[in-house]
C-alpha cells in the first residue's frame, strides 16, 4: 500500500485523477490515500487453508472481479497499475477482461505469485531491483525497473548528514508492519555484550510490541544505554534519518527506504516470508555493501553484537555501509513510475 500511495501522490500533483480499488485488508494502514476517491471490492487468498479454501477464494475473487469492472465501465480509467498480492487481483482481472491498459508493480526481489499470474497478460511490468527471480526471460522486453517508490519524508532523509565520527550513535531497531518478536529479546541482549567503551556512545529507538515493553527497557538500562521504546513511532522517517545503524526484516518496503536515505542495516529475513522473497531483498543490499544479513537461526546475541562492533568501533567501515545502501536507494522511483503508468495510458 505504502508505494500504491506514493505512486498515488506523484499522479495527482501532475493533474491527473486516481481512484484506488482493494479489498478490507488495503484499508487497514492509517494516512494512505487520504482525499483518494476508494472501492472496496472482494477479494481472498489461499493462504495457508489449503485446497478446501480454493472454491471460497476463486468465488470472492470473481465478486471483486465484477464489482471492478462495473467501476471500470463508469470510470473509464486509461491506466490501471497493481502492487501485487491478492488485493489486486479483482481489479486487475477486471482491467484485461476490458482491455484497459494494464500494469503491475513488484517491490520485492522475487516476483509475487499474483505478479507471475498477470505478467504475461499485462502491457508493463515495474520492478524495484534490477535482477528479479521468478521472472522469465520471455518479459524481458516489456519490464522496467523504476525502483519502489518511498514517501517524501524518505526522500528528504537522504540530504541528512550521515556522521559515522559522532559522539553519540543512534540504533534504530524496528520490525516492520508484522513486528518481529525476536528482535525484542536479541537486540537488547546484544547490547549488553557490547565493550563498555561503545555502549557509552550508543542510544536506541527501539520499536517493539507494547507486551515486550518492560522487558526491552529493563535489559537496555541494565546495560547502561539509554533507550526510548514504543509499539510505534508516529515519525518513522525522521527516526531513520537519525539512524546510523538499523536492524529490521527486510520487507520490500523497509530495504527502499533505507537505501534511498543511506543507512547501513543489520536485516532479518522472515522466515515464513512467501518465496523467502526477505532473504533476495536483503542480498540485494548486503551486495551494495549497505547491510548485514542474519537469518533468523543465526541471529543471536553474540552475532549481533559482533555485527554492531564491526561497525561501532570503525567509523570508516560504518561510512562505507552508509555508502553502499544510499548507492542502492532510488530517490526517483515515484517520479519513474508514474512515467510509465502515464506511457503505458496512452494510445499507441
Amino acid at each position: 500500500m505504502v508505494p500504491a500511495h506514493v505512486l498515488a501522490l506523484e499522479l495527482r500533483a501532475r493533474g491527473h485523477s486516481v481512484h484506488l480499488v482493494t479489498d478490507s485488508r488495503g484499508l487497514r494502514f492509517p494516512g494512505l490515500f487520504d482525499g483518494v476517491p476508494r472501492t472496496v471490492v472482494d477479494s481472498g487468498s489461499p493462504g495457508r487453508s489449503g485446497w478446501s479454501a480454493l472454491p471460497r477464494v476463486a468465488i470472492s475473487i470473481w465478486r471483486g472481479r465484477a464489482a471492478a469492472r462495473a467501476l471500470f465501465r463508469q470510470l473509464r480509467p486509461v491506466a490501471v497499475i497493481g502492487f501485487g498480492g491478492y488485493p489486486a487481483l479483482p481489479s486487475l482481472l477486471a482491467a484485461l477482461s476490458l482491455k484497459l491498459p494494464s500494469l503491475v508493480h513488484e517491490q520485492n526481489a522475487v516476483l509475487g505469485r499474483v505478479n507471475r499470474f498477470l505478467a504475461p497478460r499485462v502491457a508493463k511490468i515495474a520492478t524495484s531491483y534490477p535482477v528479479v527471480r521468478r521472472m522469465l526471460p520471455g518479459w524481458t522486453g516489456k519490464t522496467v525497473m523504476t525502483g519502489n517508490p518511498v514517501r517524501a519524508e524518505i526522500v528528504a532523509a537522504r540530504s541528512v548528514e550521515f556522521d559515522a565520527d559522532s559522539r553519540q550513535l543512534q540504533l534504530l531497531v524496528t520490525g516492520g508492519s508484522q513486528g518481529a518478536a525476536v528482535l525484542n529479546t536479541v537486540v537488547p541482549a546484544a547490547v549488553g555484550l557490547l565493550p563498555e567503551t561503545l555502549r557509552a556512545r550508543l542510544r536506541v529507538t527501539h520499536q517493539g510490541r507494547d507486551e515486550d515493553a518492560v522487558m526491552i527497557g529493563e535489559t537496555y538500562r541494565a546495560a547502561g544505554v539509554a533507550a526510548r521504546v514504543a509499539a510505534y513511532f508516529t515519525d518513522l522517517p525522521a527516526e531513520i534519518a537519525a539512524a546510523h545503524i538499523v536492524v529490521a526484516r527486510s520487507g520490500a518496503s523497509t530495504v527502499a527506504e533505507l537505501c534511498v536515505a543511506g543507512r547501513p542495516a543489520i536485516l532479518v529475513p522472515l522466515p515464513i516470508a512467501t518465496d523467502d522473497h526477505q532473504t533476495d531483498n536483503a542480498g540485494a543490499m548486503a551486495a551494495a555493501g549497505g547491510a548485514i544479513v542474519l537469518q533468523q537461526p543465526h541471529f543471536t546475541a553474540a552475532a549481533v553484537a559482533a555485527a554492531l562492533t564491526a561497525w561501532l568501533a570503525n567509523p570508516k567501515a560504518l561510512a562505507e555501509a552508509a555508502a553502499g545502501a544510499r548507492s542502492a536507494g532510488h530517490p526517483d522511483a515515484a517520479a519513474r513510475l508514474a512515467d510509465l503508468v502515464i506511457a503505458t495510458g496512452k494510445p499507441s
